[in-house]
């Protein structure tokens, strides 16, 4: 074993000891033995208290707002009463939160967590036909939302009773509503209401694009949220006690770029809630643009950036002409996709004192999985790196359940308490992904003698563009229901800059005509634009098929992949 790996593991042992910070114990979930944190908060909410110890500390920026520790807590509190005692929120009601970044956001989150409710952070993205199904799912009644999404959630608040809390200047709309400001002003000085929440408690639910059609809701618990934090904090303090002391040495305060939407976890759990034990400020961009991440760089000197490859290609890209001081950023980190070998070279050659790094993880896992940076990552590029110590197990299966040997492709299973407890409502859904403890990832995988994890392939339907998953079968569903389709496939394509893109190849009904960009307008009310296929061909004979009869798919992206790069 690589002798740097060796020294690392050495490290975790004795982290995770007994009597030591990461103790790790075993226990019983379910019937099912797990791998644990012994020294755990009791919940979320006790969590939240390490923000008093970086009171003084800035919290959150965000275009002309700025909130120290301090205030995010005081705030929080007080958004935690007003949904108590003004909209009646008990422990297991779904909050649903609905909105772009921005403190707020934060704020929301922690409260409703705090008082025992079910946070339900939902995609901003989706339309009103997409919102009106995640609502009717989760039950959730009181939304915390911006001017846009209330626009889209207007033609449905009747339908589902919606209580509506709106962040931003709301005047005009024809929506009752009260204004979040409004009550923090009411609220002022107001303590968290104390409810008894326990580790198994439900804490989440976050809405994720499977291959059956909706998006599914993940339920996770306390424990599952906290076990994903205290992996991290624990490959944090590892990663730095086996560093050289040059790398040990203090820097500048930490802060952070928030990039990515905080309704996936991986900007939730690693960007928010990871920072607030380290009192690591966070810098949420209104909206992502190269050359305005630059300038915030240096005005707020960020240590740590993390987004989607496609986001820190474009940061490397415009870094390498800029004249503005970017030397603080010491970590550039990218998750939700994978991320081109060749980047990782540019990146580390661009930013001299920058360690790249990838992530790689799911909703069902709270976003915990593996971590790939610094020395290891530049090494194994094409990898997503080794499993996060100390609670979470890798195993690769073939199609009957057995473990596979290094070296060998099999379907990425994941065992760790921060797996989340199940799909929301969707029973028969959970047994088939989660069996024994093992979530089955659905991602073809190997992991090599070092236990280092590569993602070569995917058993699942989807489709990840930027980072976002995408359900083949809820597009062509989408396609099916246009009066002058008859047979369609959806697939994903190459793109450099996204990963992938949708496209579909699609049969027309007889004596039907249809363009691409009519069916596109026609999706527009259906489907979030980033599901819209980018590239629609038409044909006039029936898909190809496989001997069962399904559509080949697989045939039909080799050939458009390969007509897209003859281009």
């Amino acid at each position: 074993m690589n002798p740097d790996i060796a020294k690392f593991d050495e490290v975790v042992a004795g982290l995770t000891a007994p009597g030591q910070p990461f103790e790790v114990n075993t226990v019983q979930l379910g019937g099912i033995a797990y791998r644990n944190f012994v020294g755990l908060p009791a919940n979320l909410g006790a969590y939240y208290q390490v923000m008093r110890q970086h009171a003084d500390k800035d919290f959150a920026v965000y275009l002309e707002e700025r909130y120290t520790f301090g205030e995010g807590y005081q705030h929080s509190c007080e958004l935690g009463a007003a949904l108590v005692e003004r909209f009646g929120v008990g422990k297991g009601d779904r909050v649903a939160i609905l909105s772009r970044n921005n403190p707020q956001w934060m704020m929301a989150m922690i409260a409703i967590t705090s008082i025992g409710a079910v946070a339900v952070p939902m995609n901003a993205w989706w339309t009103t036909e997409e919102l009106d199904y995640g609502m009717a799912d989760s039950g959730a009644t009181v939304v915390v939302a911006d001017r846009a999404r209330v626009e889209r959630l207007a033609p449905i608040a009747k339908k589902h009773g919606l209580r509506l809390i709106t962040i931003d200047d709301c005047s005009g709309l024809a929506v009752d509503h009260t204004p979040f400001a409004e009550l923090l002003r009411a609220y002022a000085g107001a303590a968290m209401p104390q409810v008894e929440v326990t580790l198994e408690d439900h804490a989440t639910i976050m809405y994720t694009s499977g291959s059956t059609g909706h998006p599914k809701g993940a339920l996770s618990s306390h424990r599952g949220v906290l076990s994903a934090l205290y992996s991290w904090m624990c490959l944090g303090v590892a990663t730095k006690m086996t560093a050289s002391q040059a790398v040990r040495e203090e820097g500048l305060p930490p802060s952070a770029l928030v990039t990515i939407p905080l309704f996936h976890c991986t900007a939730s759990h690693s960007a928010f809630l990871l920072s607030l034990v380290v009192g690591r400020k966070m810098v949420i961009m209104h909206k992502w643009d190269a050359q305005e991440a630059l300038r915030l760089i240096e005005k707020e000197r960020i240590t740590w950036f993390n987004g989607v490859p496609t986001m820190s290609a474009e940061l490397q890209a415009a870094a390498e002409t800029t004249d503005r001081d970017i030397s603080s950023l010491t970590e550039i980190m990218a998750g939700g996709a994978a991320r081109p070998p060749e980047q990782v070279k540019k990146i580390s050659g661009t930013f001299k004192k920058s360690a790249p790094g990838i992530g790689y993880g799911l909703t069902e896992t709270n976003a915990l999985g593996a971590v790939n940076a610094g020395a290891f990552y530049i090494a194994k590029p094409d990898s997503s790196g080794r499993v996060v110590p100390a609670v979470t197990e890798f195993r690769i299966v073939d199609s009957d359940g057995h473990t596979l040997p290094a070296g060998e492709r099999g379907e990425l299973c994941i065992k760790s308490p921060a797996n989340i407890l199940g799909y929301w409502n969707k029973p028969e859904a959970t047994a088939e992904a989660f069996v024994d403890g093992w979530f089955h990832t659905g991602d073809v995988a190997y992991l090599d003698e070092d236990g280092f994890l590569y993602i070569v392939d995917r058993i699942k339907d989807i489709i990840i563009r930027g980072g976002e998953n995408i359900s083949c079968i809820e597009v062509e569903a989408a396609i099916y229901a246009h009066p002058g389709v008859h047979e369609v496939a959806v697939f994903g394509l190459p793109d450099e800059r996204l990963g992938e893109i949708v496209g579909a190849a699609v049969v027309l009904r007889e004596g039907a005509q249809v363009t691409a960009e009519a069916l596109r307008t026609y999706l527009g009310d259906h489907l979030a634009s980033f599901k819209i296929p980018a590239h629609i061909w038409f044909h006039d004979e029936q898909l190809p098929r496989i001997a069962s009869g399904k559509i080949f798919k697989r045939q039909l992206k080799a050939d458009y992949a390969a007509e897209l790069a003859a281009r």
